[in-house]
């Protein structure tokens, strides 16, 4: 690992370096940005101890698990339910905590099914969704953990209106208990079980007629299923996809007509990965119509078990946690990982803790979990010891960040959407090569892509713009921002100095070496492209490739936070590696003092030596993660 001690450099312009105070337009946060998050099975008469054992493990957050939705008893008689949701919100609110509650988005269970004259199927079968061939979503025991022998598990099309009538009276019943939200898990379209993946369903009656009403077409004629260059299957594409965020956007409606304050979370697996269109929820639209996303993030083919991560994985999941951060534009972003399961070479404390520090240092909530489930820990004490830490210090973690002269790399949904298999790694490999040579970036979206205001853009391999997003990026050239064209170019802007373009994709190689030899790659960088991004002089971060840094202004001081993986092994504790590399440079014309705090540790304040015209700061070694910001002594 020594081979990967070199230093990399970037600078950063320090026009607003010291600020005094944050902007004006900075989002206004609530307590779904603060949360240390622990989950309870919520029964009748359990809300005061849930409560109690909260305050005692520092969790400020308390998820309970009380499906009224997805089983079908309390579907139809939620009336216990109810009672002992509103306990526990009113517990917390004694306890100055906040509370919100699990309901399943479009699955529905009903218990000992075999046995009942009632279950969904029997009663409702045409709620079901579908494949294409006609059979219906109905599951039962084995096809997933969480489903008991005897039990009948459905999946339900958000079309079926008895059902969406009587979900959404649901919502509205839970929302007037006085809880603070509403925690909505997994609102799919069925294609992650077993046979179901290249389903594109559903193609029930309600969701087809839906589709025809919307497009005029039959998605069982007029649409070629799995190709991205049919017409009609992209029309089907972004179809699901705006279902299931106009469905999201309908329950906080509902919710928020009983209770104006109460926060809806969903809970979503895919990432900025293509099974996000496969499912159809989409996090980067669905940002727009909820409170707070929950990421069950599994990254792709990444491991999402932290125990067995290799450090490539953990860039990419870095890469991950960031861009979620720029789609949520202020609003939180929780993190339902799992650290450890059983992995007998590593201590659940180390998993936990690399984990944690992994989602602070990208502005994520962390919620422990023991192996695959939501509710309880791997380690109580560890668990308590990292949320008192966070609790100390959540300011310099969760206030917002605001960007200052970054590089932006732009997230093209529909190239995602349409073009995964190019526009991915071209996006990833740019985030990492970023991230290893410690540059400032933002990620640029659609929505905010005219209020960027970097003096640098990259294109990686946009395949897919529509007329707005050329008239902005003509509007950007224009004014005399740089556009880095990476692979493929559907700009249509003519050649000037102020469009770079790489026809190779330089990106996309970079991440391909990551892949085949981690170490060697990170030292082979593609110079020409890092060389197109324009950096002003004023501040540097210089550190080993091995550390991810990422650069923001937080309450008007500029922070910089950092991760270092030079420690990282599968399988392994990680393996004691302090980095001292770290060095953060600034003109002498500013005076100021760096401070410094270590992952689970004290601030420091760390004074200058001179170097010429500038003072050079040694951030002093750590070897999980840390934060360090410049204060004005002026």
């Amino acid at each position: 690992m020594t081979a990967l001690r070199a230093t990399t450099t970037v600078a950063l312009c320090l026009t607003a370096l010291l600020c005094t105070a944050t902007r004006a337009d900075a989002p206004v946060q609530n307590w779904t940005n603060y949360v240390r998050i622990g989950a309870y099975g919520l029964g009748p008469n359990n809300a005061e101890h849930i409560v109690s054992d909260a305050k005692a493990s520092g969790v400020y957050g308390i998820e309970v698990d009380n499906d009224i939705p997805g089983r079908y008893e309390s579907f139809l008689d939620p009336t216990q339910k109810l009672q002992a949701i509103h306990s526990v919100a009113e517990a917390a609110h004694k306890a100055g905590n906040k509370a919100f509650v699990y309901i399943a988005g479009t699955e529905c269970i009903t218990a000992n099914a075999k046995d009942s004259p009632h279950s969904v199927l029997k009663d409702h079968p045409d709620w079901l969704q579908k494949k294409i061939t006609g059979e219906p979503a109905v599951f039962g025991g084995g096809a997933a953990f969480w489903i008991s022998p005897g039990d009948e598990d459905v999946w339900i099309t958000p079309y079926a209106p008895a059902w969406r009538k009587i979900y959404m009276e649901r919502v509205r019943q839970i929302a007037a208990t006085g809880i603070d939200g509403i925690y909505v898990d997994i609102p799919y379209w069925m294609t992650h079980f077993d046979g179901w993946e290249d389903s594109w369903a559903s193609f029930d009656s309600y969701t087809l007629a839906a589709f025809q009403a919307q497009y005029g077409l039959d998605a069982r004629k007029d649409v070629v299923l799995g190709d991205f260059s049919n017409a009609g299957f992209r029309k089907w594409v972004t179809f699901r996809i705006d279902t299931f965020t106009e469905f999201m956007r309908v329950i906080r409606q509902n919710a928020r007509s009983v209770n104006p304050a109460i926060m809806v979370i969903p809970e979503i697996y895919p990432g900025i990965e293509p099974e996000s269109v496969r499912v159809g929820a989409d996090v980067y639209e669905l940002y727009g119509v909820v409170d707070a996303i929950a990421h069950e993030y599994e990254f792709g083919d990444g491991d999402h078990m932290a125990s067995s991560r290799t450090q490539l994985d953990w860039f990419l999941y870095q890469a991950g946690m960031l861009t979620f951060r720029s789609f949520a534009q202020g609003k939180a972003t929780w993190i339902l990982n799992y650290s450890w399961d059983g992995d007998k070479n590593v201590s659940p404390s180390e998993a936990m803790r690399t984990l944690a520090a992994s989602q602070l240092v990208a502005g994520a909530n962390f919620w422990d979990a023991p192996g695959h489930s939501m509710a309880g820990s791997n380690d109580s004490a560890t668990r308590k010891q990292i949320f008192d830490w966070i609790a100390k210090h959540e300011k310099t973690f969760y206030l917002p960040r605001t960007p200052m002269h970054p590089v932006g790399v732009y997230f093209s949904p529909s190239s995602r959407n349409f073009d995964a298999a190019r526009f991915l790694p071209s996006y990833r490999g740019t985030l990492l090569l970023l991230l290893q040579n410690h540059i400032e970036f933002q990620v640029v979206t659609p929505r905010t892509l005219a209020e960027f205001r970097g003096a640098t853009l990259v294109l990686p391999d946009v395949s897919a713009l529509n007329d707005s997003e050329r008239v902005q990026l003509t509007a950007f050239v224009a004014r005399g921002g740089k556009l880095v064209v990476s692979g493929v170019d559907s700009t249509s802007l003519p050649a000037t100095q102020n469009v770079s373009r790489f026809s190779d994709s330089p990106a996309t190689s970079y991440l391909r070496g990551l892949e085949k030899d981690f170490h060697a790659a990170s030292q082979n960088k593609p110079a020409d492209f890092l060389a197109a991004l324009s950096q002003s002089a004023d501040l540097t971060v210089s550190a080993s490739p091995l550390i991810a840094s990422n650069t923001a202004l937080v309450d008007g001081q500029p922070h910089v936070f950092l991760m270092n993986f030079a420690g990282i092994v599968p399988h392994q504790n990680v393996k004691p590696s302090p980095d001292d590399s770290v060095k953060i440079t600034v003109p002498s014309r500013h005076k100021c003092v760096l401070h410094f705090l270590p992952f689970l540790g004290e601030e420091q304040r760390v004074t200058s030596r001179p170097a010429g015209d500038t003072q050079v700061f040694s951030v002093p070694a750590f070897d999980r993660a840390a934060a360090v910001w410049l204060e004005d002594t002026q």
